[in-house]
C-alpha cells in the first residue's frame, strides 16, 4: 500500500508544475490577442472615418445653384462682395432722405409686377423689350400710377460667348440699325420715361455709340440711369454733357440672392440717401428680393426714409 501511495504522490509532483505554465501560456497567447484585435479595429475603422467627415465637408459648402428664373440671361452686375447678415445692434438709424427702387429685367410674367405693386410704395419698373409680358406690365404699372422703364439690352465684355437677348444694341451696329432697334424697344414698352443699360459693360464704355443712344433717348424726352455695369462706363457723364437729365445706380440690392443680405443692401441705400438726400438702388425680380422690399421699405420709411420714383432723383 505504501508503494502505490508514493507513486500517487510521485504523480502530482511531476504533474504540477505544468498547470501554472499553461495557464500563464494561455493569458499570454490572450493578451496578444487582444491587442492584435484592438490595432485591427483602428485600421478597419479609419477610412470610414475619413469618408465621413470628407461627406461632411462636401456638404457644407454645396456649390451654389445658378439662378434660372427667367429665360433672359440673369442680370448682370459688377461682382459685389457677399454682404454680411443684418445685426441686431442697438437702434436703427433714423432720419430724412429719398430712395429710388428700380426693379430691372421686367416683362417675363404678370405675378411679380402685382407682388411689387402690392407693396403700395414708389417703385420703378425697368422692362426689357421683347419678353412675353413686356407691354403688359408696362401697362399695369401705368395703370395704377407706377413708372416704367426701358431696360436696354446691350453687349457686355465676353459677348458673344456671354449671351445678349437677340434684339441687343451691339458695337458692330451701324447708326441706322442702333436707331431701328430703339424704335422697337419705344414701340414694346408704352409709356417709358427713361431708360438704362441691361448688362452693357462693353457697350457703355464706348463715347460714339453711348451718344448716339443717348441723342436718341433725349429726342424721345427720355432720362437715362447708368446701372454702372462697368466702372468705365461714359453714360452718366456723356448724358450730363448733352443736357439731358440722368442719374446712377448707388447700390445693387441682390448680387446675393438671400433675404437678410437684400436687407443689408436696402440699409446701404438708406445709409446713402441720409448723407446725400438721395439713392437709387436697383434691384430684380426674385422672390427673396419682393420678399425683402415688402418687409424693409415700410420700416425704412417708418424712420424718416421717403420712397419715390426714380424720376424725381435725376438732374
Amino acid at each position: 500500500m505504501a508503494k502505490k501511495t508514493n507513486k500517487k504522490v510521485n504523480r502530482k509532483q511531476q504533474g504540477g508544475p505544468k498547470r501554472p505554465l499553461a495557464v500563464l501560456l494561455a493569458i499570454v497567447l490572450l493578451i496578444v490577442a487582444v491587442f492584435l484585435g484592438l490595432e485591427w479595429l483602428k485600421t478597419a475603422r479609419l477610412p470610414l472615418v475619413e469618408e465621413k467627415t470628407a461627406t461632411v465637408g462636401r456638404g457644407q459648402i454645396p456649390p451654389r445653384p445658378e439662378h434660372k428664373e427667367y429665360e433672359q440671361r440673369p442680370y448682370t452686375s459688377v461682382p459685389a462682395p457677399a454682404a454680411p447678415l443684418p445685426k441686431k445692434t442697438g437702434r436703427r438709424p433714423s432720419g430724412p432722405g429719398s430712395v429710388a427702387i428700380i426693379i430691372d429685367d421686367m416683362g417675363a410674367g404678370m405675378q411679380e409686377a402685382r407682388d411689387l405693386l402690392a407693396i403700395g410704395l414708389p417703385i420703378t419698373f425697368s422692362v426689357i423689350p421683347g419678353l412675353p409680358k413686356d407691354r403688359a406690365v408696362a401697362e399695369l404699372a401705368h395703370q395704377q400710377g407706377g413708372r416704367v422703364m426701358i431696360h436696354m439690352p446691350m453687349e457686355p465684355q465676353g459677348y458673344p460667348e456671354r449671351r445678349l437677348e437677340k434684339n441687343g444694341l451691339l458695337l458692330s451696329q451701324s447708326e441706322a440699325e442702333i436707331t431701328e432697334r430703339l424704335r422697337t424697344y419705344l414701340q414694346a414698352v408704352p409709356h417709358a420715361v427713361g431708360a438704362n443699360n441691361h448688362m452693357g459693360s462693353r457697350f457703355t464704355e464706348d463715347g460714339e455709340k453711348m451718344g448716339l443712344v443717348l441723342n436718341i433717348l433725349k429726342e424721345k424726352g427720355l432720362f437715362f440711369i447708368d446701372s454702372r455695369t462697368s466702372p468705365k462706363s461714359v453714360g452718366l457723364q456723356l448724358a450730363h454733357q448733352l443736357g439731358m437729365e440722368a442719374g446712377t445706380r448707388n447700390v445693387f440690392l441682390d448680387n446675393v440672392q438671400e433675404v437678410g443680405a437684400i436687407k443689408v443692401q436696402l440699409e446701404e441705400a438708406a445709409r446713402i440717401a441720409r448723407r446725400k438726400g438721395g439713392a437709387i438702388a436697383i434691384g430684380h425680380p426674385h422672390p427673396t428680393t419682393i420678399r425683402a422690399l415688402r418687409e424693409m421699405m415700410p420700416e425704412l420709411r417708418d424712420a424718416g426714409i421717403k420712397f419715390v420714383y426714380v424720376s424725381e432723383l435725376v438732374r
